[in-house]
C-alpha cells in the first residue's frame, strides 16, 4: 500500500526570495532558509514547499522557468540546494518542490529554438497558431491583462500564453514535451525531495481547435478559465505522470486547479491513487468578486461568512471517504489572511488570527501555513501604484483605470490594497531590527511597516502569541485521528457571525466554534457541551458568550 503520511502532515510555505537572506544582496536565499528550520521545527510542521528556485529571467518571480535542472543563481548553487534537503532530512522535515509545467519562460532552450522555425525539432513544443484574419487566433485573454497571444515573424505565427508573454505554454499534446517533463521530475525526485505542488496544472490540456471563451459584455478579452481548465486530456495526462513518475516514489503531490468543483476534484485527488494526492481549490478565496464581470477578482468588499461556510462545507462533506482536502487560507497569490478573512486592527489581529487558524486547522485535509501567517502578519496596505511589484496588479491597474476606464483611480489602489498578490511578498518579519532581520542589505522589497510590532522574535517571547497558537493546533492535530480523520457536519449554517461544525469519529466527537465579527454575541445556537475545551483563544472560557473573534474547541462523547 501506498503510504499516506501527507495526510498526517502540516505544511509550510516558504517563499525563498522574502524569507531569510544570508549573503547581504537583500533577496532571501537557501542557506538563509537552512538558517531558520530549527524555527520550522519548533513551529512543529512536517512538510516545507517551496516557491521556484530554478533559473528564471523573474518576469513572474520565477514562474517563468528557464531551465529546470539548474538553480536561480540570487538563491544559491545546486550544492547549496542538496546540502539545504540534506538539513532538511536532518530536521525531520519533508520537502516539496514547485513543478511548473504549463508553461516555460521564452528564455528556455526549447521556446528559442521553437520560435525559429516550423521545422526545427522543437516546433511543436509549444502552441502555435496562424493569424485570423490579421489578428489573433481566438478571443482568449491573459489571466494577466491583454490578449493570450503574441505574434512572432520569424514563424509568422502566435503563441498562446495564458499569462504572461514572457510564459508561452507548453503543448502537452506532444508526446516529447510529456517525456520531458517525466524525466525533469525524476531528477528532482532522484535527488530525494519529496513531492511536488504542480503549478495550474489543470491547464494543460486546451480544447480541440481552441473556440472563443466566453466573454463578457464589458471585457476585451474571453475568460480564458472557463475555457481551458480542467481540459479533455488532463486527467489522462496526470494518470500518465503517475504511472511513469509519481507511483515510482513515496511522495506527496498537490495541484493548483482554479475552476475545479468537488467532482473533479474527486478525479484528480482520488484516494485510488491513480492522479495526485490533492488540489488547492480556489472557491473561497474567490468570494466576493466584483459585481462587474469584468473586474472579476478585483474588489475591495468583506467576505460573506455564509458563502464561506457554504464553500468549506461542500469541500468537507463531498470529498469525505472519496478524495483529501488541502486546507489554506493563504499563500503567495493571496492576501493575508488575517486582513482579508478577519481583522489585521491591532486590537483585534492576534484574536482573529488565532480565530482563523482554528477554524481551518480543525478541518479534514492537509493544512498549509504561509511564512508569517503564524505571526499573524498582515496586507501591506500600500497606498500608491509604484508600491507594487506583482505583474498581475500593475498590468490590472493600467488595464482598468487606464486604457478602459472601468474604475477611477483610487477605487483600483483600494482593490489593489486589498487583494494583490504582493501583500504576501513582503520580507518575513524576524524581529524589530531594521529590515526585520531580514537582510542587512537593501530588501528586494520593502518590509511591511509593522514589522516592529508583529515579529518572530517578539512572538517567541510571548507565551500567548500567535506562533505558540499555531504550535498548538499543530501538536493537537499530530496527537488526534479526530482532527486528522473525523467527519464533518456544519452547524447553523444560515448564522452570519459565527462559523460552528462538528467533527466526529471513532464514538468522538470535536465542536468547533468561531465568532467572526469584533461583537460580543451569546450563542446558544449549538448545544453548550460538558466536553473538554481542547483550545481557545481567550483565558477562560464563558459559555454561551462568545467574545470578539473568540474561537472554542470541544471534545466531547459522541451520542
Amino acid at each position: 500500500m501506498k503510504s499516506t503520511w501527507f495526510k498526517d502532515s502540516v505544511v509550510y510555505q516558504i517563499y525563498p526570495q522574502s524569507f531569510q537572506d544570508s549573503n547581504h544582496d537583500g533577496v532571501g536565499d537557501l542557506k538563509g532558509i537552512q538558517s531558520r528550520l530549527d524555527y520550522l521545527n519548533k513551529l512543529g510542521v512536517d512538510v516545507v514547499w517551496l516557491n521556484p528556485i530554478y533559473t528564471s529571467p523573474n518576469q513572474d518571480n520565477g514562474y517563468d522557468i528557464a531551465d529546470y535542472r539548474s538553480i536561480q543563481s540570487r538563491y544559491g548553487s545546486m550544492d547549496d540546494f542538496d546540502e539545504l534537503l540534506a538539513d532538511m532530512h536532518e530536521h525531520d522535515l519533508k520537502l516539496i518542490m514547485d513543478l511548473v509545467v504549463n508553461h516555460t519562460s521564452d528564455q528556455h532552450h526549447w521556446f528559442q529554438e521553437s520560435k525559429k522555425s516550423k521545422d526545427n525539432p522543437y516546433a511543436d513544443y509549444y502552441i502555435w497558431r496562424d493569424p485570423v484574419d490579421g489578428h489573433e487566433p481566438n478571443n482568449w485573454g491573459s489571466f494577466f491583462s491583454g490578449p493570450a497571444w503574441t505574434y512572432v515573424p520569424e514563424r509568422g505565427q502566435y503563441y498562446l500564453h495564458l499569462f504572461a508573454d514572457g510564459q508561452p505554454d507548453l503543448n502537452w499534446e506532444n508526446e516529447k514535451v510529456r517525456e520531458e517533463v517525466y524525466d525533469l521530475m525524476r531528477f528532482w525526485l532522484d535527488k530525494g525531495v519529496d513531492g511536488f505542488r504542480m503549478d495550474v496544472i489543470n491547464l494543460i490540456s486546451k480544447p480541440a481547435g481552441l473556440p472563443d471563451a466566453p466573454q463578457a459584455p464589458d471585457a476585451p478579452y474571453g475568460n480564458v478559465e472557463q475555457a481551458v481548465a480542467n481540459g479533455p486530456r488532463v486527467n489522462e495526462f496526470l494518470q500518465e505522470m503517475n504511472r511513469e513518475v509519481l507511483s515510482k516514489y513515496d511522495i506527496m503531490t498537490v495541484g493548483e486547479c482554479a475552476g475545479t468543483t468537488p467532482d473533479e476534484a474527486m478525479h484528480y485527488a482520488n484516494l485510488d491513487d491513480t492522479e495526485l494526492n490533492m488540489i488547492f481549490q480556489f472557491e473561497h478565496v474567490n468570494l466576493s468578486p466584483n459585481e462587474n464581470p469584468a473586474l472579476t477578482k478585483w474588489n475591495d468588499e468583506p467576505i460573506d461568512l455564509v458563502e464561506l461556510k457554504q464553500v468549506f462545507s461542500r469541500w468537507q462533506t463531498e470529498l469525505d471517504g472519496k478524495a483529501w482536502n488541502s486546507l489554506y487560507w493563504n499563500n503567495h497569490d493571496q492576501p493575508r489572511a488575517v486582513s482579508r478573512f478577519g481583522n489585521d486592527t491591532p486590537e483585534y489581529r492576534e484574536l482573529a488570527a488565532k480565530m482563523l487558524g482554528t477554524i481551518l486547522h480543525m478541518m479534514q485535509g492537509t493544512p498549509y501555513v504561509y511564512e508569517g501567517e503564524e505571526l499573524g502578519m498582515t496586507n501591506v496596505h500600500f497606498k500608491q501604484l509604484s508600491d507594487y511589484e506583482d505583474l498581475e496588479s500593475i498590468n490590472a491597474y493600467h488595464q482598468f483605470v487606464d486604457e478602459e476606464q472601468l474604475v477611477d483611480s483610487q477605487t483600483m489602489l483600494n482593490y489593489l490594497e486589498d487583494r494583490s498578490r504582493d501583500n504576501a511578498r513582503t520580507p518575513m518579519q524576524w524581529d524589530d531590527s531594521t529590515h526585520a532581520g531580514f537582510t542587512d542589505a537593501t530588501p528586494w522589497y520593502g518590509v511591511n511597516p509593522n514589522y516592529t510590532d508583529i515579529n518572530a522574535k517578539a512572538a517567541l517571547a510571548d507565551d500567548e502569541s500567535v506562533f505558540y497558537y499555531y504550535q498548538k493546533l499543530i501538536q493537537l492535530r499530530h496527537d488526534s485521528e479526530l482532527i486528522r480523520y473525523g467527519s464533518y457536519r456544519l452547524l447553523d449554517g444560515d448564522n452570519p457571525d459565527v462559523y460552528a461544525y462538528e467533527r466526529e469519529y471513532n464514538g468522538q466527537k470535536l465542536v468547533v466554534l468561531g465568532n467572526f465579527t469584533d461583537q460580543t454575541l451569546v450563542y446558544g445556537a449549538v448545544e453548550q457541551t460538558q466536553g473538554k475545551l481542547l483550545i481557545g483563544n481567550y483565558d477562560d472560557d464563558q459559555g454561551e458568550t462568545l467574545r470578539p473573534y473568540e474561537a472554542k474547541v470541544y471534545l466531547v462523547d459522541a451520542e
